[in-house]
Formats: structure tokens, sequence, C-alpha cells
């Protein structure tokens, strides 16, 4: 079979699959890595055993690829366990890349390395990462052996759509303990519709115009206020409609009045500024960013009503 190879890590996770998806329907051969051995279902995607824990189970990952995905990360908060999948397992994935000169190398991070904020547009250059939690501060740490091998590494900031576990279902949660509009809804957050996030990562891979080595920001370029973000998930019956509108204080007492999993730091994440400039890294891979995260909900309201609405 003919056309390019793309290695993959990660794809049986939330991003991880819709890029899997998006480079099926493009008809790119993809050899996957997973933990499990198992029948190659479909005949574009190839199942490779092994494990990042493992470096001597990666080899041949790479071998004849064209292009390295490597969307696989552990959000936990085990620090040993975190720094055993996202640390070393991207030593040892850099190092498999380097042996086999995959000529294309992209890493997924994420925002979370600059810590609570608040952060307003700033570029990449123009704001030091500050990670606070195990997931963040190996992430970060990940990223060094990635660019080593000559990885476009993107950090996206709130992923949503189909699929995604953490963002919406944090603001019901949330929006259970403080019922308001937070702050007035004038947090501008950074964020991206994982079918566009994997369009891009697509592009990056296998498009025709290659991008150097270096870091990115890879949220859609315009921010979205979470007062928008809200409402918009309040008229497509995922969330119910905060009426009361309260300053930041309020807010935070209602939060501790109320306990819950979200921590203040999580909270100050999803309702106030975290943006960072995003335009640069779409406009490098030739890829159009879509219409926004706000037009994707409709696509993406059944899931959420089937998985969040529930428990709202």
């Amino acid at each position: 079979m003919s056309g390019p190879l793309v290695a993959l890590t990660g794809a049986t996770g939330f991003i991880g699959s819709a890029a899997l998806r998006e480079l099926g329907r493009r008809g790119v051969r993809v050899r996957a890595l997973t933990r499990h051995p198992g029948p190659d279902a479909d005949p574009l995607v190839e199942r490779f055993t092994g494990d990042l824990t493992d470096p001597g189970s990666l080899r041949g990952l790479c071998e004849g690829a064209d292009a390295l995905l490597h969307l696989a990360s552990c959000v936990s908060p085990d620090e040993s366990l975190c720094e055993a999948v996202n640390h070393r397992g991207a030593v040892a994935l850099a190092a498999e890349a380097r042996r086999a000169a995959v000529p294309r190398v992209v890493a997924l991070s994420t925002a979370a390395v600059y810590g609570p904020g608040p952060h307003s547009g700033p570029d990449v250059d123009a704001i030091r990462p500050a990670p606070t939690s195990p997931a963040s501060r190996t992430r970060l740490a990940g990223e060094a052996p990635m660019l080593e091998c000559g990885a476009v590494v993107l950090r996206p900031g709130l992923v949503l759509g189909a699929g995604d576990r953490w963002v919406v279902p944090a603001l019901a949660e949330l929006l259970r303990r403080v019922p308001a509009r937070w702050d007035g809804g004038r947090g501008l957050l950074s964020a991206v519709d994982v079918t566009d996030l994997a369009r891009l990562v697509a592009d990056l891979a296998c498009g025709p115009h290659a991008v150097p080595a270096g870091v990115h920001h890879a949220s859609h370029p315009v921010p979205v206020r979470n007062g928008d973000l809200m409402d918009a998930l309040a008229e497509h019956a995922v969330l119910p409609r905060a009426e009361a509108d309260w300053p930041w204080q309020r807010c935070l007492e209602s939060l501790r009045e109320n306990p819950g999993r979200m921590s203040e730091r999580q909270f100050a994440l999803l309702a106030r500024d975290h943006w960072y400039a995003s335009m640069e890294i779409w406009r490098a891979a030739a890829c159009p960013p879509g219409p926004g995260v706000l037009a994707r909900l409709e696509e993406a309201a059944p899931w959420y009503r089937r998985h969040v609405a529930p428990t709202a």
C-alpha cells in the first residue's frame, strides 16, 4: 500500500482518536502504538504492541514512517506514573524517532504548563512555564527530548468536542457549586474543538508545508468568553443557564462552601483570563482554524447531553 505512513501514540485517547479518524479520512496509513495486541480491523491501521514506559518495546515503531505523532499523555496525581509516561516515555520515543530518521515529528503538550495565571494573550516567547501539577510538570519535561529530535510541539488550551471528559464536565460541576455567571462571564479562554486540532496535527504530519521544530500555542486564534461558552452550552441543553451575576469574591466563597472535585486553581483556569496568541501555527501549517468552539458545539451537543447533562 502506497502513501505516507504516520506512527501514532495515544490513538485511543480523546485527541489521538480524533487524529486517527482525520488521518483515515485522508487515506493515510497509520502505525498505532497499543499496549494490547489485537487484530488490525482497519486496513489503514497497523497495531504496534508496545508501551511508553518500556523503551525496548518501541523499537520499530517509527521504522519507515514519514511522520511521528506523539499524542499520548498521562494525566494523574501520581507523579511517578506521569514521570514514567510523559517524560521518560518521551525520551525513549525521541530516541526511536532519531534512530529511524523520521522526517516530521509532532508532539502534543498543554497550555497548563503555564500555571495558574491569569494570562492575557502572550506569545510563546513572552511567558515562562510555571507548572503546578504532576501532569503539567512532566509534560513540560517531555517537551525537551521531542524538541531535540526536531518536533513541532503544540500547547493547546481547553479542548472541547465529543469525547471531552474534562472541560464541560468540570464546568458542570463548577456551575452546581457556583450557580451564577462567574465575574460577569468576562474571562477569555483559549479553546479549540478536537476536530480542528486533529486537522492541524494531520496537516503538520503529512501536509505540503513542513514546519520547523519549535513550541507553538495551538488553540483557536480567537479566544472565547466564559460567559459566551456557558450560554452556548445552555442553548444546546447541555448545562442549565445561570441567571445571577456574581463578583469574583462571592464566586470563591460559594465554591468553598460547596466542596467538590475541582480546586480553586481549576475554577480560575475556566473562569478567568487564560488565553494565548495562537495564530502562528495555523498560518505555518496553512491550515484554516475553522469557525471556533462555539460554532462546533451543535455537532458535539448530543454527546455532551448523553454524558454530562444527566449529572448537570
